[in-house]
Parts: structure tokens; C-alpha cells; sequence
């Protein structure tokens, strides 16, 4: 349960907390708020000292109905910012990217994850994942961000074709020749997914620990949280906090989140009683 990220070591014998530093101008929570590199800098100090284990830094949108930005344009957006998290905060940094110069280039400069919401199928990125020696979160989606909420459906049951999936992914990447031990798997709610897909998500979640890879998970803000709540992005913190205490419980190992003090607790509550029982 621990994985060589880099120069770091992440304990994952107990779920740890990861800050999302969007530096985009149009994800949908805090699109815009990060853009300059400083800005982003001094926000991931404070969710350092909040508690955080990683910062997962990212340069495209995946809201739903994003469009793609360019492999250069990504990278302006991202490089300035993982040097600097590296440079002036010795951080491990996850790079929340699809792109295999983004990959490549995140590497080079101390990145210490990969996190990619396509599981390495765009072109290039199983080669760039492989050669950049760092390990991987795959993660599951149907379509694409510009589609992927237009009427999304499965023919079966939920838990079973996201598992099919990621061990699918899994599968293509250890014949490639990237090993196990550098895979982590995220069952990607809201990526292709209705309401009703999200909550049987996470109530079968155990159906996923099958796969006995390092499981993560982001639900932080999402719509999910606001069509079964009535609340808008900016008021969704306390139904996230329970989602992030469900996920605990089924498995998660590393939780995606905004709000990274308020989830520290609710993680490190949980997990205080599930120790207990066991």
C-alpha cells in the first residue's frame, strides 16, 4: 500500500486527502481562480498545511460540455506551476492530464503522479505514461466531455461495467509494460453518468475493490450534490462531506477534493471508527 511517486513515498495504508489546483479558466467550480502562478502557489501552500498529502494540478476543463485546449496550451498553464510547487514547496504533485507531452514535460520537472481521466487511451499516453516511470490513476468515463452527459446509459448494471472497464485498462496497460504496482483506478463519477448511475456507484463501490488496486475518488462540489440537494456549487461542502465519509468506508484510498481541511477531518474521523471495528 505504498506507492514510489517520484522522490516521495505515499503511505496509502489509510485514505489520504488530495487538493485539486485547477489552473484553468473555465472548470466549473473555481474556474479562473488560480490562473496566475503565484496565486496557485499560495493556494497549495494552504491546502498543504491543511492536510493534504498530494495537489493534483490541472490545465484542461473536463466540466461537462468543456472543449479541449491544445497540447501547448496545457502545458503553459501547467509547467509554471508543478516547477514551482516542486521548487519552493517540495510537494507531490499529480498532474491531471490526458496529453502525452504534458505527461512527459510533468515528469521531467519532479511531477511525482500521473492522473488521467481517458486511462491512457489518447494517443501516445500509455507510451509517455510508461516511459515516465511515475505511477498512473486510470479512470473510467463514458464519451467526452463535450457529450459524455447527453443521455448517458449502460446495459447493465452500473458497478459492473466500470469495473469491466478499469480492469480492461488495467489489462492493456500491464502488457504494455506498465506495472501493477504503479496503478491506481477511479470509478470517474459524473463522467458519463446520471444521478441515479453516481448513487449506485457508490453504494456497489465494494464491487470494485476486486480489483485490489489503490482506489481514488472525486465527488467534491459535483452536480450530484446539487440535484439530489437542491444546492448550488457553492453550498454542496456539507453533502460532499458525506459522500467523502461513504467512500471511505467502501474502499477509497485517496479523495479528490476543493475543500481540503473539512474533508481531512470527515476522512480522518471515518477512518477512526472503521479502525475501531476492526
Amino acid at each position: 500500500m505504498t506507492l514510489t511517486c517520484g522522490r516521495h513515498r505515499l503511505d496509502l495504508s489509510y485514505p489520504r486527502v488530495m487538493g485539486i489546483l485547477n489552473v484553468t479558466p473555465d472548470s466549473f467550480s473555481d474556474g479562473g481562480h488560480h490562473l496566475v502562478p503565484d496565486d496557485a502557489l499560495r493556494h497549495a501552500e494552504r491546502m498543504l498545511a491543511e492536510g493534504a498529502a498530494i495537489i493534483d494540478v490541472g490545465g484542461e476543463s473536463t466540466r461537462p460540455g468543456a472543449d479541449p485546449v491544445s497540447p501547448q496550451e496545457e502545458l503553459d498553464r501547467v509547467a509554471p506551476v508543478v516547477e514551482a510547487l516542486v521548487r519552493e514547496l517540495d510537494a507531490l504533485v499529480s498532474v491531471d492530464t490526458s496529453c502525452p507531452e504534458v505527461m512527459r514535460e510533468a515528469a521531467s520537472l519532479g511531477a511525482g503522479m500521473l492522473n488521467d481521466v481517458r486511462a491512457l487511451e489518447r494517443e501516445g499516453a500509455l507510451s509517455a505514461a510508461i516511459g515516465s516511470g511515475l505511477p498512473v490513476c486510470l479512470m473510467h468515463r463514458q464519451g467526452e466531455p463535450h457529450d459524455m452527459q447527453q443521455a448517458p446509459r449502460y446495459d447493465g448494471p452500473i458497478e459492473e461495467a466500470v469495473a469491466d472497464y478499469l480492469a480492461g485498462r488495467v489489462a492493456t496497460c500491464e502488457a504494455a509494460g506498465l506495472r501493477r504496482e504503479r496503478l491506481l483506478v477511479d470509478p470517474g463519477f459524473g463522467f458519463g453518468k446520471t444521478v441515479e448511475h453516481n448513487l449506485r456507484l457508490l453504494h456497489r463501490m465494494e464491487r470494485l475493490a476486486e480489483l485490489e488496486l489503490p482506489l481514488l475518488v472525486g465527488m467534491s462540489r459535483k452536480s450530484m450534490i446539487g440535484k439530489v440537494l437542491a444546492r448550488p456549487v457553492e453550498e454542496r461542502l456539507p453533502g460532499g462531506l458525506a459522500l467523502t465519509a461513504l467512500a471511505v468506508e467502501r474502499g477509497a484510498r485517496i479523495l479528490r477534493v476543493h475543500d481540503v481541511g473539512p474533508n481531512v477531518d470527515a476522512v480522518n474521523m471515518t477512518w477512526a471508527v472503521l479502525k475501531e471495528g476492526c
